[in-house]
């Protein structure tokens, strides 16, 4: 009798002839998260992921298991051979560890092997059956076939595995099996928490960070750099542009409407992602945006600002108001990191009375004030690339 941990995938099984390139995509995102904590072998049996590795490991190996997407449940398991002695060993063996007292239960069997000679419905009677004459009479058990406690579930493959403890994940698919997007990163809650809805939806993620060094100090890049490593964790390798908007900021300021410096300056950051997807191939531009929330995320102001890129701008976040992804963000573990008090070049730069319904045409006048090309390609010249 063997102890695995198995995991088990969810909308993976919607994907038809595409099934084994989620599959692969997926155990390579759980291969990256587990190799610093080890393993012996892994294998996938229908529909399922087996681990191997020393039972003190579990609990660490969940862990990082459960930051890959596309997984639904992970469990930790007994594998043992079809025979009904050594399956009601197993059983014995995972209840003899679970509090029992006054429960009840129910035995779930999916028999994938049908060749093996008892059915479902049948192996479920005979270990319930077990389990009551071993376990019913000391601990007030009881099986209740709608609404139990919790259920004993049987897999009846090449072996038989035992289990009863489903650890949920986080669903969704396979970073890297939806395209690649680039997310405007800030040192704020939102950011972290977009990219994370959109890498659930199997987007690989890479960041480009605005600053406005010396106007904010290091210590602001730095901390958008801890909120890539956190992100990193549920996203894989990824690379962080770095962009200085400080001489943008004081072209803005000098032949511009201050009342404009967020919507002129938001419309820089768009054309300046823009180029970066372009160079690496990058598919859509990923916002943290909320409706409403603030100035720049009014209806016109989001209509304005997105005019000035033609790439697909994808805002996770619209719907959600600000607990929703505070929830979200202290899920993912981003929010301690996101509240530390460094300030971002838009608080920098912010008006005190911005513009909230901002007309396209009086931008356009605006921007013709400006040497857009030149202060993009500036900016872009002289940006770090960071490695996470």
């Amino acid at each position: 009798m063997n102890d695995l941990l198995s995991v088990s995938f969810g909308e993976l099984f919607l994907k038809g002839k595409n099934r084994n390139k989620f599959f692969k995509s997926a155990i390579n995102n759980i291969k990256r998260n587990i190799k610093d904590i080890g393993y012996d072998d892994m294998y996938l049996e229908s529909s399922k992921l087996y681990i191997s590795a020393d039972k003190e490991k579990f609990d660490s190996l969940i862990i990082e298991i459960k930051k890959v997407f596309g997984i639904i449940y992970i469990s930790k398991i007994k594998k043992c051979d079809k025979d009904i002695n050594k399956i009601e060993e197993a059983t014995s063996e995972i209840l003899d560890n679970m509090d029992l007292k006054d429960k009840t239960f129910k035995v779930e069997t999916n028999r994938v092997d049908k060749s093996f000679d008892i059915q479902s419905p049948e192996l479920s009677r005979i270990i319930g059956a077990y389990i009551l004459k071993k376990y019913a009479s000391k601990n007030n058990l009881s099986v209740n076939v709608h609404n139990p406690d919790f259920k004993v579930f049987i897999d009846i493959k090449k072996y038989a595995y035992i289990y009863a403890d489903r650890i949920e994940g986080n669903g969704g698919l396979p970073v890297g099996s939806s395209g690649n997007g680039l997310l405007l990163l800030s040192g704020g809650i939102d950011s972290p928490v977009a990219g994370y809805m959109m890498a659930k939806r199997g987007m690989k993620i890479n960041c480009i960070h605005f600053h406005s060094y010396p106007f904010t100090s290091k210590r602001a890049l730095n901390k958008a750099l801890d909120l890539a490593k956190i992100l990193s964790q549920y996203t894989g390798e990824m690379k962080v542009f770095s962009i200085n908007m400080a001489e943008i900021y004081k072209a803005i300021n000098k032949n511009c409407n201050r009342n404009q410096t967020t919507i002129l300056s938001r419309r820089f950051m768009m054309r300046i992602s823009e180029k970066i997807c372009q160079k690496n191939n990058y598919d859509a531009i990923i916002t943290g945006e909320s409706l409403g929330q603030v100035a720049s995320q009014t209806l016109e102001s989001m209509s304005v600002i997105g005019d000035a890129t033609n790439y697909q701008i994808f805002k996770p976040l619209v719907a959600l108001d600000k607990i929703e992804i505070i929830n979200r963000a202290i899920h993912m573990g981003s929010y301690e990191k996101s509240i530390e008090p460094y300030d971002d070049c838009c608080s920098i730069f912010a008006p005190s009375n911005p513009i909230t319904k901002p007309k396209l045409n009086y931008i356009k006048d605006s921007e013709k004030k400006l040497s857009i090309e030149k202060l993009e390609s500036e900016a872009i010249e002289n940006m770090e690339i960071f490695d996470i």
